[in-house]
């Protein structure tokens, strides 16, 4: 069989963000983006295609530091080898990355911004296809839809309007055969030619011939304060309709007073004159949320995963079947976006420790504080909760799901 291509990706990623304004302090591409560092985010949105065999990244010679930490959990990856020093310029960055790939002898390779980090799969693919069918050179790109004028003068003056038909956006990846790239990376050096904005532009220097595939809207390159707003957004909208299927689940509990000199409620301890009794710790409001979270999930209760026939809950803290609920969540690809508990009793005053309660559920939960209602009521001195008998919890849980 034929041996398949090497198709190397290069990673461009040595950019100071001097147009991030005060964001800039940290360079764009290792800021935070939902979770993650725009840079992880743009390695694994090329790292998904499993025809590249050959990963490299070119960083700013001072971001040794920030660049491990941007790859620790995707140093794994057995594609990816050590990060190239980048120059003063990118068309320099570029050409420092093509000669630390030269090593690797790759047959092709795609050329990609650091800070583009929702680039699509398939747009990958395209740009590879085109390669593989014979193409010198490939970009991703999308037509122009809005009316081009030339402005000139400091007041702004319209002197022209540019036809817009056959203008395309020049996008990244890039693709190109990798020999004539680095040897045209090599002339513009050699030439003293610095001005090119892209590899592209650098490749038709040459005579190469340069083609264009359908890009997306969506590959947005992250450069300013507000490019990187509308990211947060867009990474928050797509991580709430990825979670679609919202659940919500009751969860009721009660433990009768007995002998003793505190209670424990919402993780924490209460003096008072007595204490609830209970094959655990008690919590009566712990165990209501947990079993609000596992009717959200439709998994049964919390004496289904803990039965309290079971010695080896004797005495156990109720944090443990609370965490038990939330990980099952997460590993249903879930996330708790809000518990409300309402604790039933005479006495002990809630009310001085509702705060330290909603602290320790939300830490318990691994949730913002702001997600956690603690309420308090009484019965009114009626049925057992009135007589002082023991403490009652009612609790609320919405739970969000990806759609099955």
């Amino acid at each position: 069989m034929p041996t398949p291509p090497r198709i190397a990706a290069l990673l461009v990623a040595a950019g100071r963000g001097t147009r991030m304004g005060a964001a800039g302090f940290v360079p764009k591409q290792y800021l935070p983006l939902g979770g993650q560092l725009i840079l992880a985010r743009s390695f694994e949105a090329l790292a998904k295609s499993d025809r590249i065999s050959t990963i490299a990244v070119v960083i700013h010679r001072d971001d040794d530091d920030a660049y491990r930490q941007a790859i620790a959990d995707l140093s794994h990856d057995e594609r990816l080898v050590p990060p190239v020093p980048g120059g003063a310029t990118r068309q320099e960055s570029v050409r420092a990355g093509l000669e630390a790939l030269s090593d690797h002898k790759p047959d092709f390779v795609l050329v990609h911004d650091g800070v583009r980090p929702f680039v699509s799969p398939a747009t990958v693919e395209r740009v590879i296809d085109a390669l593989l069918e014979g193409n010198d050179a490939t970009l991703a790109a999308t037509p122009i839809v809005d009316t081009l004028k030339r402005v000139e003068g400091e007041n702004g003056r319209v002197t022209a309007t540019v036809p817009r038909e056959a203008l395309w956006a020049a996008q990244t990846p890039q693709g190109f055969r990798f020999a004539p790239l680095l040897a045209a990376h090599r002339k513009a050096a050699s030439e003293g030619e610095t001005a090119f904005t892209d590899d592209a532009a650098v490749a038709e220097w040459t005579g190469m011939e340069v083609c264009v595939v359908e890009g997306e809207k969506t590959n947005t390159k992250i450069t300013t304060a507000e490019n990187l707003k509308m990211a947060e957004a867009r990474v928050l909208l797509d991580e709430l309709a990825s979670l679609a299927d919202i659940r919500m689940g009751q969860g009721y509990d009660v433990h009768a007073f007995a002998d003793g000199d505190h209670v424990v409620l919402g993780g924490i301890e209460i003096p008072h004159d007595r204490r609830l009794s209970g094959h655990s710790d008690a919590d009566v409001a712990l165990h209501a949320i947990t079993d609000a979270i596992f009717a959200a999930l439709a998994e049964g209760d919390i004496g289904f995963h803990f039965p309290p026939t079971d010695p080896q809950w004797k005495g156990a803290a109720s944090d443990i079947f609370l965490r038990k609920a939330v990980n099952r969540v997460l590993e249903r690809g879930g996330i708790i976006g809000h518990l409300d508990l309402t604790i039933v009793c005479e006495a002990p005053k809630i009310g001085p420790h509702r705060d330290a309660m909603r602290a320790r559920i939300a830490e318990i939960c691994g949730i913002e504080i702001g997600r956690v209602a603690v309420k308090a009521t009484t019965s009114e001195r009626l049925g057992f909760t009135g007589r002082r008998e023991g403490i009652a919890a009612l609790a609320g849980a919405t739970v969000r799901l990806p759609l099955a």
